[in-house]
């Protein structure tokens, strides 16, 4: 199973966390030794099991990120990410974006 490490965002849940990566809340709590579900932080890094059923594919690039950032998330360099989707620029990125990873 691969983790993946994700910072929480303004308005993210552990449920909305865990139907993006395709896994189940309580593997984020399991992981990352959290006892109440419903207290996670902004800027708090979540070691995600994801994959439990299958990882996902594509990444929609949010407001604010970079493709480094979205590289450490999917534990990949720029390069690879830049590669797989044939960018030219690593500094041009749009939200709404999708990215094969």
């Amino acid at each position: 199973m691969d983790i993946v490490y994700y910072t929480v965002r303004p308005g993210n849940t552990l449920f909305g966390i865990a139907q993006f990566f395709q896994t189940t809340v309580n593997d984020i709590l399991r992981y990352n030794n959290i006892a109440d579900a419903n207290r996670i932080y902004v800027g708090e890094t979540l070691a995600i099991p994801a994959g439990t059923s299958q990882s996902p594919r594509t990444h929609i690039v949010r407001p604010g990120e970079s493709l480094w950032y979205i590289s450490k998330m999917y534990n990949m360099t720029v390069e690879d990410l830049m590669n797989k989707n044939n960018l030219g620029n690593p500094n041009v990125l749009y939200p709404g974006q999708i990215l094969n990873v």
